[in-house]
C-alpha cells in the first residue's frame, strides 16, 4: 500500500438512494449547468483529472455515465452497489476496500451547488495530513458526504469492523475513529436538495 502522501486521488459519487422524498430519482432531475444533476456530479469529479468511481445500485445510472464518458472522454468507473443498501458509510466501507490505499474524494448526487473550488479545497486540506480524513463543515454541523477519506489500513479495518457489527452511522463512526479534520467550506454549496422544496437553483449557484 502505496504511503498516504503519494496516495492516488480517486474521485467518487454516491447515487445509490432511492429519492422519496423528492418523489422522482434526483440523479436524473435536469441541472441549470446542463445535464442531469448525475452527469453534473461526475463531470465535477472529472475535472480533477483522476479517473472517477460511481457507486450506485441504479444500473440506468451506469448507463448514463458511460454515455457521459464516450462524450466527454472521462474515465469513470461503475461500480453496482449489492443488497443490502443500508446508507453511505456501508457505500462507503465498500468503497474503500475496492479502492484500498488510495485517497477516495466522497460526494453524493444530491449536492448540486457544488463547486470545483470547493472540491480543491477538500483536496488541498488532506495534502497537509494525508492519513486524517477531512470532512466538509458548513458552520453549523459535519457534512460527512463530502469528504476526503484515505484508504488506509487504518480506516478500512476500522470501517469494517464497525459496519460488522451492525453500525450505519457514518458520523458516529468518524466520531468513534477520532480522526478527522472539519473543513469549513461555503454551507451554500453543502445543502442536500432531498424535496421539492429545495430544487429548483436559488440563484446563481450553477457554478
Amino acid at each position: 500500500m502505496p504511503p498516504p502522501s503519494t496516495a492516488q486521488l480517486r474521485p467518487c459519487l454516491l447515487s445509490g438512494g432511492q429519492s422519496l422524498r423528492m418523489g422522482t430519482d434526483k440523479a436524473l432531475l435536469a441541472h441549470p449547468g446542463g445535464g442531469t444533476w448525475l452527469e453534473h456530479g461526475l463531470g465535477l469529479l472529472g475535472r480533477l483529472g483522476q479517473p472517477v468511481t460511481l457507486l450506485s445500485r441504479h444500473p440506468h445510472h451506469g448507463l448514463l455515465a458511460r454515455q457521459l464518458a464516450e462524450r466527454q472522454g472521462l474515465c469513470i468507473e461503475v461500480l453496482v452497489e449489492p443488497a443490502p443498501w443500508e446508507g453511505p458509510l456501508l457505500a462507503l466501507t465498500r468503497l474503500m476496500a475496492h479502492h484500498r490505499g488510495q485517497r477516495l474524494l466522497l460526494a453524493p448526487v444530491d449536492m448540486p451547488w457544488l463547486r470545483f473550488e470547493t472540491l480543491q479545497q477538500l483536496v488541498e486540506a488532506g495534502l497537509e495530513n494525508p492519513e486524517t480524513i477531512q470532512v466538509a463543515h458548513d458552520g453549523q454541523r459535519l457534512q460527512p458526504l463530502l469528504g476526503l477519506y484515505p484508504a488506509t489500513a487504518t480506516h478500512c479495518n476500522s470501517a469494517e469492523a464497525f459496519t460488522a457489527r451492525g453500525g450505519r452511522s457514518l458520523l458516529r463512526w468518524l466520531r468513534q475513529s477520532r480522526n478527522f479534520s472539519a473543513v469549513a467550506l461555503d454551507p451554500l454549496q453543502l445543502i442536500n436538495a432531498n424535496t421539492p422544496s429545495d430544487w429548483p437553483p436559488r440563484g446563481n449557484q450553477s457554478g
